[in-house]
Order: structure tokens, then C-alpha cells, then sequence
């Protein structure tokens, strides 16, 4: 029997799982211009298929707004506290949401890049298909969230708060979670590469998630401390 060609199958060497990403929002070439009169909010709003570019929409308060198919630059919505509002099939680019606060809220198929979430409170929301990337979210607040298929890419999420959310399958790459909390979070499937894990809280709520070697040692800190070990020089 020739065996040219032939490879054992217990030498056979299987390739790596390819991570899959979120669903990417789709958006239409084609978008109504938001304009001064549009910066102000309406409570049942709805905006579809609309860019709002260099638009000041902070310090507001509403309730129930839906934003489909836009597209937000340079737009502002610090310290905005909106209720049950729904964002999908959305792009945010060198967006301020700093302090925003959203309850009872729902982000579908949306990418956050480069924009700024320092304090922002999204408790209570549910995040599907959802793609941060080089955003500032420290101090942000995601306590009792909903997360399926998200990615934080090459954020600064330091002294973040993750409480109680739901994180099965989320993705941490290259993220600052220095002082982060994850007390009574569900991180079953959640996967962590090359972040910074240095004084995390909630350490016991890490079971189920993977954490390559090169950033375990961090977590050894936060276990010692759960476990009540002092670790001396």
C-alpha cells in the first residue's frame, strides 16, 4: 500500500478556533443630516437611517428614543440619562459619552471606536454584537448587564464595574482592567488576552473564563487577598 500522501490521523494537528466577531451594523450610504434643530431630543423618538456629525445632544433626559441605522462622529452625549432607549445597527466614532447613562436600555450590532466613556452607566442594558475599540471606559459602570457576542479591543476599562453581568463569550483584548469589579458576574466562556489584571476585584466570579498565562500571574495578587494570604517580598 502506497503511503505517499497518507497522514496518520492521530498526527493530524488541529488549527485554532477563529474567534468570531460581532455582527457588523448595517448602515446605508445614503443618511438624512442631522441639523441644529436635531439636538435637541424627543421622548418616543425615532431616528432612522441618520449621521449626526459634530451634533451636541448632552444634558438631556428622555425616555423610550430609538436610533436605527446611524451613524453618530464627533457627537456629544455627556452626562445624557436616557430610559429604555434602542440603539441599532449603529457606529459611534470619536464620540463623548462621558457620564451617559442609559437604563433599561439595548445596544444591537453597533461599533464604539475611539470615543470616550469615562463614567458611563450602561446597568441593567443588554449589549449583543457589540464592538468597543480604542475607547477610554474607565470608571464606566455595566453592573447587571446583558453581553452576548461583545468585544472590548485595546480599551482602558480601569476601576470599571461589571457586578452581576451576564459576560458569557465576551471578549477582552489588550484592555486595562486594573481595579476593575467583577463580584457576582456570570464569566462562563468569557475570554481575557494580554490585559492588565492588577488589583481586579471579584476574582471567585472568574470561574469558566480563559486567561492566557502571561496575564494569570496578575490574578494571583487578587486570589491571595480573597484567600486571605498576605504575600511577602
Amino acid at each position: 500500500m502506497s503511503r505517499v500522501g497518507h497522514v496518520a490521523a492521530g498526527n493530524v494537528r488541529a488549527r485554532p478556533k477563529r474567534l468570531k466577531e460581532p455582527v457588523a451594523p448595517k448602515i446605508p450610504s445614503s443618511l438624512e443630516e442631522v441639523g441644529t434643530s436635531g439636538a435637541e431630543l424627543a421622548h418616543d423618538g425615532v431616528y432612522l437611517s441618520t449621521r449626526f456629525c459634530d451634533v451636541d445632544l448632552s444634558a438631556q433626559d428622555v425616555e423610550d428614543v430609538e436610533f436605527e441605522r446611524c451613524r453618530f462622529q464627533d457627537t456629544r452625549f455627556s452626562g445624557t440619562a436616557m430610559r429604555r432607549a434602542s440603539f441599532a445597527d449603529v457606529e459611534f466614532t470619536s464620540c463623548d459619552l462621558a457620564n451617559l447613562r442609559l437604563v433599561d436600555s439595548r445596544i444591537f450590532n453597533a461599533v464604539v471606536q475611539g470615543s470616550r466613556l469615562t463614567g458611563t452607566s450602561m446597568s441593567e442594558c443588554g449589549l449583543r454584537d457589540v464592538l468597543f475599540v480604542n475607547c477610554r471606559a474607565d470608571l464606566s459602570s455595566f453592573r447587571f448587564g446583558r453581553f452576548k457576542s461583545v468585544v472590548f479591543r485595546d480599551c482602558n476599562l480601569a476601576d470599571a464595574n461589571f457586578q452581576g453581568a451576564e459576560l458569557g463569550g465576551v471578549r477582552f483584548e489588550r484592555c486595562k482592567l486594573t481595579g476593575a469589579q467583577f463580584s457576582g458576574a456570570n464569566m462562563k466562556g468569557a475570554r481575557l488576552s494580554e490585559c492588565d489584571l492588577y488589583g481586579v476585584n471579584g476574582i471567585q466570579s472568574f470561574a469558566g473564563a480563559t486567561v492566557p498565562a502571561a496575564d494569570a500571574q496578575a490574578l494571583l495578587f487578587a486570589l491571595a487577598a480573597a484567600m486571605g494570604i498576605t504575600i511577602e517580598d
